[in-house]
């Protein structure tokens, strides 16, 4: 995720960072200004259109559609906004569960019982790294703790399963033995419920948002009405701007194309692209935050 200061607007308006959607759209911007001159210039040199023609008339329908197409970009991007809100609230809620399961532990536990505070100082934040690594179809890092001593419980896990319910089942059994063993007692064991109970939904929500892409048609019928709405803008507004009806339509299907693409990117959180959130560092958080309170 990119850190910046939203009040900066000469840096946002003269610099081009990598995820700026103008570098991607570079190449197809040149083309349509190929295109645009291409069409100025067969119908005012080869064809000699006038302003009688019947293309005059084209910028009616685009009037008449942009409205159409303004409204489907603002749905397309709310949508994705709100998937990529969704889930940086689903991870701040494990952060704070996480955080809140680690202090009634802390509490909880007798000071004497080391090795269960270890347990639960390694497989908490174990829970966020393999989450994160979930999300992005990576294996777990087991290294990331303790150097991959053969300690460390996720040692024994089937990297062909599913890792966070692993890892989750992990933290259960072994709650539920330090209540077999009397170490806490039923009521304790019911107020560490809600926090164990939510890491499973935080997973099962991400995997919603991760899973369930825009619908196929919608997306495919966004690219082309905006492609054809471009497509068609030189031959009635030649007559109107003349050849510098070539930046202005290049600088429309930059616009139009830059909101879809930004859709695209944030409307899957979980990925590798510069604006999706941050999981990997708000695991590292994590891990450093329960660290310090089970210490």
């Amino acid at each position: 995720m990119i850190n910046y200061n939203p009040k900066d607007w000469f840096t946002f308006i003269f610099r081009f960072h990598k995820a700026d959607t103008f570098r991607k759209l570079f190449p197809l911007i040149i083309g349509i200004c190929i295109y645009s001159w291409l069409i100025t210039f067969l119908e005012i040199r080869v064809f000699k259109l006038s302003e009688n023609s019947h293309l005059k008339n084209i910028p009616v329908m685009h009037s008449l559609l942009g409205f159409a197409i303004s409204m489907l970009l603002v749905f397309r991007t709310n949508t994705a906004y709100e998937r990529w809100w969704e889930g940086r609230k689903l991870w701040g809620a494990l952060v704070n569960n996480s955080r809140n399961l680690a202090i009634k532990l802390a509490v909880m536990l007798p000071k004497e019982d080391q090795e269960g505070r270890s347990f639960f100082r390694k497989i908490i934040p174990a829970f966020a790294y393999a989450l994160h690594n979930h999300l992005r179809n990576e294996d777990t890092r087991i290294t990331l703790f303790d150097n991959g001593e053969n300690s460390h419980p996720l040692h024994h896990i089937d990297h062909k399963k599913h890792i966070p319910n692993q890892v989750a089942k992990l933290m259960i059994d072994h709650i539920n033995e330090c209540y077999t063993q009397n170490k806490i007692d039923g009521n304790q064991l019911i107020v560490l419920n809600a926090e164990m109970q939510s890491f499973s939904d935080i997973c099962g929500a991400c995997e919603r948002i991760k899973n369930t892409p825009i619908p196929f048609s919608y997306s495919v019928f966004i690219k082309k009405f905006i492609f054809f709405y471009v497509m068609t803008l030189p031959f009635g507004y030649v007559f109107i701007l003349g050849y510098y009806v070539i930046p202005v339509v290049a600088f429309i299907f930059y616009v139009l194309a830059s909101l879809e693409m930004i859709a695209e990117e944030i409307e899957d959180p979980f990925g590798n692209d510069d604006n999706d959130v941050p999981t990997g560092k708000i695991a590292a958080n994590i891990h450093n935050h329960v660290n310090e309170i089970l210490a």
